[in-house]
This record gives C-alpha cells, structure tokens and sequence, in this order.
C-alpha cells in the first residue's frame, strides 16, 4: 500500500487524474471503476480538461460505478447516473453504452445486483478502482456491519450516511435510505484501487489502514489488496 500526503484538494484531485490517466494511456480499453460524491468531483475536472487538450481519449474505455440509490430513475438530478453524466461521462467522448451503474430503479433489485455483479465479471473485472471513504469508514455504501458483504447488494443506509447525503437534497426526507452498492468482494477484485481522502477523513483513514481489519470499519479490508495508492490532504 502507498500513502501519499498532498497538501490540498487541488493538489489530490491532479494526482488522482494522472493516476487515472496513466491507466487509460497503459490500455485504453481499460475497465475504470468510478465513484460518486464531492471528493472526486475534482478529479472529473481534471480528466475532462486533460481530455479537451488531446492528452486522453476515452472511446474505448468502459466504466462501472459503484453504486446507486434505489428509487431513483438515471434522469433523475439526485442519481448518480446524472451525476456522472454532468461530471463526466457527457463531457468526455466515452461511448454511453460503455458506461454502467446499478439499475435502481429496477422492479427486481435482488435480480438487479445479481445483473450487475454478472456485468462486472463479463467486462473481464476492473482494472481501477476509484474509492472514497465515509467517515464511518465505509466504502461504496458498504456500511459498519458483522461481515463484508461478498457480491453486488442492497444496503440499507445509517442515519450517518443519510446526513452526510441531504446537503444534495432540498430535504433530508427526499435522501434514499436504500442503495445499490459493489460488495466488498466485488471492491477487492479490481487490480488496482486508488482511494482519495480530504483532511476531514484522516482520523478514519488513519484507523482504517492501521487498526485491525474488520467490517465494522469496512474500508480497513483494503489492508489485504495486493495494489492500493490512497492520497490524503493535509488541508481542505
């Protein structure tokens, strides 16, 4: 595992977007595991831009988010098929049959997570694996439990998660209290996994890659992969 200290957000987002970029230019029909949220957005920023300048071409590239809300249809503005759309995937020429989230709108979501983890394995399985962390240590919207979940799942969020969430909603009661989500074992399997953190999230960062591996703290699993890079600020 690498830590690399940064001293900014800008600084995070620029070195995450060259490591993206570098696997993009190493094979360029890669598999890109993508997440959503505020800590990433710079670095969509930054791939974009590199993108318009002819330094990345996205045309081959297939991507697989990690997640998404249950009751959410894709055009919806609070999904993360439109956020990806808006952050990304519109602005850059990846192909739009090439860029895959759960379904959750889906009438079946257990026949949902069993299609997508299927999707997953079918693309021949990721070969970067962009993360986050929650500040309760969990990855995707894999959540504090008794046991890593193995497969692609339906997860029901915490109070914390949903909190954290209602800054994009007008009302805490519009936020989803169910997701979609990679399961941990699907997140393990990716070749490679780079995982970005603000310094607001050192304290669990720091717990979950030093502390004891264990599922109430789910992203201290990563302790176990072959080939992770997490980058850090040292400031907001």
């Amino acid at each position: 595992m690498r830590v690399l200290e940064v001293s900014n957000y800008e600084e995070m987002s620029a070195l995450a977007a060259e490591l993206i970029g570098a696997q993009v230019l190493l094979k360029p029909r890669c598999v890109l595991g993508l997440a959503t949220g505020s800590s990433p957005i710079g670095t969509y920023e930054r791939l974009v831009e590199a993108h318009r300048e002819g330094r990345l071409d996205f045309s081959q590239v297939r991507t697989v988010n990690l997640d998404e809300y249950c009751g959410l249809r894709g055009d919806d503005p609070n999904s993360y098929r439109f956020f990806m759309d808006h952050h990304l995937f519109s602005r850059v020429n990846l192909q739009r049959e090439n860029t895959h989230l759960p379904n959750g709108a889906a009438p079946d979501l257990e026949e949902e997570c069993h299609r997508y983890e299927a999707l997953i394995q079918s693309l021949g399985g990721v070969d970067l694996q962009l993360l986050g962390i929650g500040r309760n240590g969990h990855i995707g919207f894999n959540e504090p439990s008794d046991s890593f979940p193995p497969v692609v799942h339906t997860v029901q969020l915490t109070e914390s998660t949903i909190q954290a969430n209602s800054r994009l909603f007008e009302r805490i009661e519009d936020v989803p209290t169910q997701a979609i989500t990679m399961g941990v074992g699907t997140i393990l399997k990716a070749e490679r996994i780079l995982l970005i953190a603000g310094a607001d999230k050192r304290y669990i960062l720091e717990e979950a890659l030093t502390g004891r591996v264990t599922p109430q703290v789910p992203a201290s699993v990563l302790q176990l992969h072959r080939d992770v890079t997490v980058i850090v600020c040292r400031e907001e």
